[in-house]
């Protein structure tokens, strides 16, 4: 891993220090505590919305998916100005208010019997969303010390997932039952989720607005960040790199039914194998990373090792590979995959603070998150185009635009920080 050098510089350069010590040792345990309780909630919620919002509430699959498409689109960009807004009023307070709101959108799913009812429901959900996770992140900014980040960000990334799949298996008791008491328990779940975890958010001590500083002095708007190239580019990099979340969920069970010898239960075995693996290792993963020399220097392995899965999968595709050698060879490259994610998302977190100045974290994080609804939308489209048109070429330009995305996130990362060091 890249050492810490003067154009390297820590994050601690450019972060506020934790509003006070005594905070540090309680303040990840309540934050896991918090992530954990949403976390069984949306599990359970993800895998049974899309039928209950077709068999019980009466909606057809289309609008479905241009309700969520469009919730989508207008609650991304609100995470901006509702991160701003954390920085102004500060993040604790604006987290427990994103969290009561979500726990009202979610409640409100219960009371829905039309389309335009259930788009509002959806976009308050998405704006609600997308704010709470750029504040989360600015009150982990503010109660965390910085070289402690990343691998608290580990560990309710870890929490997120072992969460996610408890709640799943919840959710496929309620699919099991197919009745509309069972969906609407789903449903209460959430909610009650989400009100725990803005309880729990308030016990956490209060990480203050941050006052104005020169970067807030050249633009105090929710479009500052705009003005701020490096961190632009960083984003659109990252948002390239977030390509690969469709892989698992749609890519890799098309390209298996179409493409491969593989009998069909090996998309459920790759699932698991990824849930698990991120369960178990993201925090050792992430364990290396301290800095912004080492989080490019992850996020730069990542590209290699996203590469190297991709022509794994591609090989698949040849002729003549047999039901047990093409299930070998979709596990290798299953194996691959969740580590290039799991080193990708330890540097992608790290950078993100470590180069958001210290006044405009909330608004920098807002508009840094807002890469994972892009990607959840127009990936899709893309890695279909790609993989399933193409085929095992498209694996190999997949794989070349993750590393070539990867490998230039070192040069912008330290672009960034040398307009740090000129602001300071």
């Amino acid at each position: 891993m890249a050492n810490t050098s003067p154009a390297h510089p820590t994050v601690a350069t450019t972060v506020p220090a934790p509003a006070s010590p005594a905070a540090r040792p309680s303040a990840p345990r309540t934050l896991l505590l918090a992530q954990l309780s949403n976390s069984v909630g949306d599990g359970a919620f993800y895998v049974t919305s899309a039928l209950y919002f077709t068999d019980v509430v009466g909606l057809s699959a289309a609008q479905v998916g241009a309700g969520l498409a469009i919730a989508w689109a207008v609650g991304s960009p609100a995470g901006v100005p509702l991160g701003a807004l954390a920085d102004r009023r500060g993040p604790r307070g604006v987290s427990v208010l994103l969290a009561l709101v979500t726990a009202a959108a979610v409640a409100s799913f219960l009371l829905i019997g039309s389309f335009p009812a259930f788009l509002a429901a959806a976009t308050l959900y998405a704006c609600a969303q997308s704010g709470l996770a750029a504040a989360r992140q600015a009150l982990l900014a503010g109660l965390v010390a910085p070289a402690d980040r990343t691998a608290v960000l580990a560990r309710l990334q870890a929490v997120l997932n072992g969460g996610l799949a408890v709640g799943a298996a919840l959710g496929g008791l309620a699919l099991h039952a197919g009745t509309r008491d069972a969906y609407l328990a789903v449903f209460a779940l959430d909610t009650a989720g989400f009100l725990c975890c803005a309880l729990l958010l308030g016990r956490l001590p209060a990480a203050a607005a941050t006052p104005a500083a020169p970067t807030a002095a050249r633009g105090a708007s929710g479009t500052a960040v705009l003005r701020d190239r490096p961190y632009v580019v960083l984003t659109l990099l990252n948002a390239l790199l977030l390509l690969r979340m469709p892989l698992l969920s749609l890519a890799l069970p098309l390209w298996i039914a179409q493409r491969t010898a593989a009998p069909g239960w090996t998309v459920s075995a790759l699932f698991v194998l990824n849930t698990a693996a991120v369960t178990l290792f993201q925090v050792r993963a992430a364990r290396s990373v301290t800095d912004l020399g080492t989080a490019a220097a992850a996020v730069r392995g990542a590209g290699v090792v996203l590469f190297a899965g991709c022509a794994v999968f591609a090989a698949t595709a040849l002729p003549g590979l047999g039901a047990g050698a093409a299930v070998a060879v979709l596990v290798l490259g299953a194996v691959l995959l969740v580590v290039g994610e799991m080193r990708h998302a330890a540097g992608s977190w790290q950078l993100g603070l470590g180069l958001a100045p210290a006044d405009r974290i909330g608004l920098y994080q807002g508009f840094y998150g807002a890469g994972v609804p892009v990607a959840r939308s127009l990936g899709p489209l893309v890695v279909t185009t790609l993989l399933i048109g193409v085929g095992p070429l498209g694996w190999l330009l997949l794989g070349a635009l993750l590393a070539l995305a990867a490998a230039a996130t070192g040069p912008v990362s330290r672009w960034a920080a040398r307009t740090r060091d000129a602001d300071a």
